[in-house]
């Protein structure tokens, strides 16, 4: 569910959990397009047949490409009424912890840790956590930054 807030009321959030993302499937086509994009065809990642027999029994997600879908399951969590610009300001911590398999699910838990004010501005740190459906373990564990602006 999607947290709603008004810009002006942002401060309020320090300490809350946000929830849930929605799942988001990792599939072998999207691994494969960020291959391309990225110039990293590792094998682990794109030849699904040589994967098996590698040291996940499957082709995995590129790191990077788990890390980059916390956005669009950020956006699922938390809609700032009146924000008129939204900027990944960037990371202070990111661990790999679980690698995902294609064709595995991932979802978003996220908690606000600070909301400071910066240069007519507010910047959210968020605690995150990227959790593979069924896993024992996250895929992702991370610190973002995120700065909005009126």
């Amino acid at each position: 569910m999607t947290t709603t807030v008004a810009f002006a009321d942002l401060n309020t959030l320090v300490g809350t959990d946000l929830g849930y993302s929605d799942w988001f499937e990792v599939t072998q086509d999207r691994i494969n397009t960020f291959a391309d994009a990225t110039d990293d065809h590792q094998w682990i990642h794109v030849d699904p047949e040589r994967a098996k027999e590698g040291p996940f029994g499957a082709p995995i997600a590129h790191g990077f490409l788990t890390l980059s879908l916390f956005i669009p399951m950020w956006v699922d969590l938390l809609d700032v009424q009146g924000a008129g610009t939204k900027v990944n300001y960037g990371l202070d911590k990111v661990r790999f912890v679980s690698p995902v398999a294609a064709g595995s699910r991932v979802r978003l838990t996220a908690t606000i840790a600070e909301v400071v004010e910066v240069g007519g501005g507010i910047q959210l740190v968020v605690d995150g956590t990227i959790e593979i459906e069924g896993g024992t373990k996250p895929a992702v564990v991370l610190r973002s930054l995120q700065r909005l602006y009126a």
